[in-house]
């Protein structure tokens, strides 16, 4: 009967089977590492990147986690109520308060009222001239660049200056003497322009006197203007500020214009400021 292949076969009849040698492979480092029972040489760097991201990756997660369940919290409580816009309101304290400041007290409750009530009157036995700039006593922007040099040179400074509102009177007495006092008043939210403009005045050929008891208040006499087939000019200028109102006050005469005269006018004057 023949034999099997599965069947067994006698120790003594089995020959000696040649088994081929295992081929030789290389292994990394790391593996060569943990058979001889070392730990694998995996770069300590790698390990901590790894790590960082997974930490970053989780606040992230929970950031957004927290945000979304604040909104839903808030969501779900009901809506906070607002104060109401309209206050108590407070009893008047009794009585009729603090006596407002008088004019001689409060500047401003004097300049702010008429201007014109502020200049001296016009003397007696004197004329009004046809000539005065004024209109009813009020001198505007356009009126009082006109009575000045480089009027359209003046009409800019004045805007410049904040202009806010003028009064003036003028006189003659006889057939050569003219007067004229000038109350111009400004806004000066940007710079002073009284002061500015009382100073405007001074020129080289004048001979110049402080006005006593006023700051920066001057009186000036100019020299004589002489032109052929004319008569002879003589100017005289009082120039002064208080507050936010600048002053002037001009004499013309065919003859000399005594010191003591503008003088008298520009302290009389000021006085009523």
């Amino acid at each position: 009967m023949p034999e099997s292949a599965g069947s067994a076969v006698s120790a003594g009849s089995v020959e000696s089977v040649e088994v081929p040698a295992a081929e030789s492979v290389e292994l990394p480092e790391s593996a060569e590492s943990a058979e001889s029972g070392g730990a694998p040489s995996v770069p300590r760097a790698r390990r901590r990147g790894r790590t960082a991201l997974l930490i970053a990756t989780a606040a992230v997660l929970g950031l957004v986690a927290g945000t979304c369940a604040g909104y839903l919290v808030q969501a779900d409580r009901e809506p906070t109520k607002l104060p109401s816009l309209s206050q108590p309101v407070v009893a008047q304290a009794k009585g009729d308060g603090p006596e407002p400041l008088s004019a001689a007290q409060d500047h401003r409750v004097k300049t702010d009222g008429d201007l014109r009530k502020l200049l001296l009157p016009r003397p007696k036995g004197t004329k009004v001239p046809d000539w005065a700039p004024e209109q009813d006593g009020w001198l505007d922007l356009a009126g009082y660049a006109d009575s000045l040099d480089n009027s359209d040179r003046e009409f800019g400074d004045l805007i410049a200056s904040e202009f806010r509102r003028g009064a003036g009177v003028s006189w003659t007495a006889g057939s050569t003497y003219n007067a004229e006092i000038r109350l111009v008043q400004y806004r000066q939210e940007e710079n002073l322009g009284a002061a500015e403009r009382a100073s405007w005045w001074k020129v080289d050929d004048t001979s110049s006197w402080a006005i006593p008891g006023v700051n920066e208040g001057m009186v000036y006499l100019y020299k004589v203007e002489r032109k052929a087939g004319y008569l002879p000019l003589y100017k005289a200028l009082a120039s002064a500020s208080r507050g936010d109102i600048a002053m002037e006050i001009w004499i013309y005469d065919t003859k000399p214009i005594p010191k003591s005269k503008i003088m008298d006018l520009a302290k009389r004057q000021m006085e009523r400021l």
